[in-house]
């Protein structure tokens, strides 16, 4: 038995037939067995699915939840119960989240399990029979018509008009045509017309062709494979969360080492006592809702980008934006509308004809001088009867297309221009990949006549005569002038078609009139330049990356400011594919443009660029984008005309399908980092202040001026409140302002010293001395004070939190409406607590006036008015 062939394509049909051990009859029922129990079924595995608990298991497997568990261990210890509590149900919450994320997240297998074909036609023993797709075999003969989706991958031994669409596998919008003839060995898989692939579809014609691979062995089945091999490592923002974990826990720890130390030399507390209350500082230390603040600035960010069309499947793709600096798009579809639009008409001794309005919707303007535009009068007509084509509205309220988008172009042409099927139809020719052409016969004013659309060197080739600016036939003497112009619309990367017609006559003589020539592209979407530009300002670098032509994708990256001075080189597979590792990666950084790719060079460029520091966004839309989508950083599908597979493999779908959406998102991503160090920083100074204020006056040999409990409903009401709300910042507007934030930029860096300094110094100070002047009133009167005093100072410090590259007064000062409430919350609790008789007993308050809490609220403000100070300096003067 021999194994799957290398390269049919490069061989005659017959001689694969006989490679394979068939012929064309088909294979014998014996020799179906056997390949079957040699090559296996014609399917994708099933993927084994995680059981349920192991998914369970995995969310509490990360550095702050251990840090969490040591809390709660130690609060039980010390009797600090609501502690444990509040923990717990922290650790919980974020547990099912994280569960319900993980259970639907992968479904790429799946998904491409479920575009396989269930039936097919195929010769076995000279009969044809109906047969399940998991039953082929390489070897058997397949019959494919037009509309069938095709099961395996195969090698032509007989085609008629035959074209296929391979836009989910290539990437490329137009049909394919199909011919049995004998290729090169080494060529693109998009230019291997002797060959179909699993799950495209045949567009037009008819095809018989031996299966040369089924299973995981096919184009499809290899994307499969990759996908399941490749292993995701923790997103940015992970990595950047685990390191801010370890950095808590050293300060948490360290911080409480030292009340330790500072209880048993200063004062000589007994050991026991000393170790009780720096386990409870610990615990306090310990800012036990920053998980749960960083998952509502990542909520909060998703839920801001699905209102602009980009929809988040993995939270923590939305700070990991931010940090994107190389974006991988595919063209059809992305950057293109995957519409074939006519833009330019022609004919001989008149002027280019441009035509607006894009896609399928049918408006659209000519512009060109009168005369021009009567003498193309007769285009519109053969174009709106010279295509068997409909276009439709679905359910989604998307275009659906029935039949050859390339005709369907020319019946949205025909609209434009007021035309419809008006002309009796006598018979439709379907078109021919021999001949290069399509026809249909009308009537028209009692005689017939047949109309001819097709490639203009076939078409020109039968023609003789065309007609003036006065409508007056002339000979075509001189053809010149008609490849003068398909050379020029060639070059500006125009698909170039050709009209004809003829009047039927007895003669049978093929002698036509040429019509004219129509130009058309697949237009950018609208925006895209925009958004490149924008991409460009920001840091970021665009690459396209499909399977279209090379002069096609340089055309277009032109068009959409992706190609820019100094860098318009275009590699296509097989310039990449002869290079040394390291010129490989030479290119990839010199080359913004690479086409004829293959799913396996998509992904293998995508992991040069991430092997060289890059952060990588990549966006695409069909089955062979899939690889590159789940080996990026961050893998970008199009929602509308996106396969399962690639919305399975991605980590964020653009519901509008708009290359320019990603750059809203990108400016989210960064505004999603910015609030999660304003909220890290905020809990941090708050933190640090309340156990340097324990630390310093311990020292000073004074009581401890809070009790465990205390501190924590300082966190509670301050931090509980506050943190939530600097997570809805919604930004100054200027984040695209500025370079990528850097993968190594932790959330907690050395920008964070001078808010700690000042901070902590003044909420220290300030409590030190509340605590003391009032010390000889009582120690309960002493702690209410102090307890004032931070927690003011706490509520203060988050506004100061609001801007930390600029005064909060030119964000306005109230401009966040979260926060306002979250501060007037948190005052009115921290009152009530102290003033109603039964909580200021629970708590161990005690009553003040009004006067008293006038000046300690008010003196609490100074971390505001100081840091304010900085800021203006650091940032206006300097």
């Amino acid at each position: 038995m021999k194994p799957f062939l290398k390269a049919p394509h490069a061989l005659s049909g017959n001689e694969v037939l006989r490679q394979l051990g068939s012929n064309e009859n088909g294979l014998e029922p014996s020799e179906v067995l056997d390949k079957l129990q040699y090559f296996g079924k014609n399917e994708i595995p099933e993927p084994g699915k995680k059981p349920i608990g192991e998914i369970i298991l995995k969310q509490f497997n990360n550095l702050m939840v251990y840090i969490l568990l040591v809390a709660v261990f130690i609060s039980i210890l010390t009797g600090h119960f609501l502690d444990v509590y509040v923990i717990l149900a922290i650790i919980l919450i974020n547990a099912v989240i994280g569960f319900l994320q993980e259970y639907r997240a992968e479904g790429a297998l799946e998904a491409l399990k479920s575009l396989l074909v269930q039936r097919c036609k195929v010769l076995r023993s000279g009969f044809l029979q109906t047969i399940n797709a998991i039953d082929l075999v390489p070897g058997d003969i397949l019959v494919l018509e037009e509309g069938d989706n095709i099961p395996a991958d195969a090698r032509l031994i007989y085609s008629k008009n035959a074209r296929v669409t391979e836009s989910s596998l290539t990437g490329e919008a137009v049909p394919v045509e199909k011919f049995d003839t004998i290729l090169q060995e080494d060529i693109p898989l998009g230019d291997k017309s002797n060959m179909v692939w699993k799950s495209t579809f045949v567009n037009s014609g008819s095809i018989k062709a031996v299966v040369t691979s089924t299973g995981l062995n096919t184009q499809f089945g290899e994307i499969a494979s990759s996908l399941s091999k490749i292993e995701r490592e923790p997103s940015s923002f992970q990595k950047k969360t685990n390191k801010l974990a370890r950095l808590m826990a050293l300060i948490a720890l360290g911080t409480a080492t030292v009340l330790f130390l500072v209880t048993r030399w200063f004062q000589e507390i007994p050991i026991s006592e000393s170790f009780l209350i720096a386990l409870a500082a610990l615990v306090a230390t310990i800012p036990e809702g920053l998980p749960a603040v960083l998952s509502i600035v990542l909520a909060i960010g998703s839920y801001r980008m699905s209102k602009k069309n980009a929809i988040i499947r993995e939270i923590t793709a939305t700070e990991s934006l931010g940090s994107v600096d190389t974006i991988i798009t595919d063209k059809t579809g992305t950057l293109t509308q995957n519409t074939m639009t006519i833009t330019r008409l022609w004919m001989p001794e008149t002027n280019d004809v441009k035509v607006t309005g894009e896609g399928w919707e049918s408006i659209g303007q000519f512009h060109g001088s009168e005369a021009d535009i009567l003498s193309i009068e007769q285009l519109f007509e053969i174009a709106s009867h010279c295509h068997n084509s409909s276009i439709e509205i679905n359910d989604k309220g998307h275009y659906q297309i029935t039949g050859d988008p390339t005709e369907a172009a020319f019946l949205v042409l025909g609209n434009k221009a007021g035309k419809s099927k008006k002309l009796t139809i006598l018979e439709d020719v379907a078109f021919n990949s021999d001949l290069k052409y399509r026809s249909t016969l009308v009537l028209k004013d009692g005689k017939k006549i047949r109309f001819y659309l097709g490639a203009p060197e076939a078409i020109l080739s039968l023609c003789t005569e065309t007609r003036d600016k006065e409508g007056k036939k002339i000979p075509l003497l001189n053809k010149s002038l008609i490849e003068d112009k398909l050379h020029l619309w060639s070059s500006e990367s125009l698909r170039v078609l050709a009209l004809a017609k003829k009047e039927e006559n007895k003669s049978g003589e093929l002698e036509l009139e040429f019509v004219g020539l129509a130009g058309m592209v697949d237009p950018p979407r609208h925006g895209v330049y925009e958004a490149v530009q924008s991409c460009h300002k920001a840091g970021i670098r665009v690459i396209m990356a499909t399977g279209d032509h090379a002069s096609t994708a340089y055309s277009i990256g032109k068009d959409v400011g992706i190609v820019r001075e100094g860098r318009q080189k275009v590699f296509c597979e097989m310039d990449l594919a002869k290079m040394e590792e390291e010129e490989f990666d030479r290119a990839v950084q010199e080359a913004d443009i690479f086409s004829r790719l293959t799913p396996m060079m998509k992904l293998k460029i995508a992991k040069s660029l991430q092997k060289n520091g890059a952060l990588v966004a990549m966006t695409g839309d069909g089955v062979n984008d899939a690889p590159a989508l789940k080996q990026a950083n961050i893998g970008i599908s199009m929602g509308i005309m996106g396969t399962d597979v690639a919305k399975d493999a991605s980590m964020m779908v653009l519901a509008d399908d708009n290359f320019a959406t990603i750059v809203g998102a990108v400016e989210q991503g960064r505004i999603v980092f910015n609030n999660a160090r304003r909220t890290s920083f905020f809990l941090i100074t708050t933190n640090f202040a309340e156990i340097m204020t324990l630390i310093l006056t311990v020292m000073f040999g004074l009581p401890i001026p809070l009790t465990a409990t205390q501190i924590l409903w300082i966190n509670i009401v301050t931090d509980g409140f506050c943190d939530k709300a600097l997570a809805t910042e919604k930004g100054k507007g200027n984040e695209l302002n500025s370079p990528p934030i850097r993968q190594n930029d932790n959330i907690i860096n050395r920008s964070i010293v001078p808010y700690l300094v000042i901070s902590t110094l003044i909420m220290t100070s300030l409590a030190i001395f509340t605590f003391w002047w009032h010390l000889d009133e009582g120690i309960e009167k002493a702690r209410t004070l102090v307890f004032i005093s931070l927690a003011f100072s706490q509520l203060f410090n988050a506004i100061n939190m609001r801007n930390l590259s600029g005064s909060v007064f030119s964000l306005g000062i109230f401009s966040n409406k979260w926060l306002n409430y979250a501060l007037l919350i948190s005052a009115l609790i921290t009152i009530l607590i102290i003033e109603v008789p039964v909580l200021s007993i629970a708590f161990k308050f005690k009553p003040i006036s009004f006067e008293e809490f006038l000046l300690w609220a008010g003196l609490s403000s100074l971390v505001f008015w100081v840091t304010e100070i900085y800021k203006y300096y650091k940032f206006r003067v300097s």
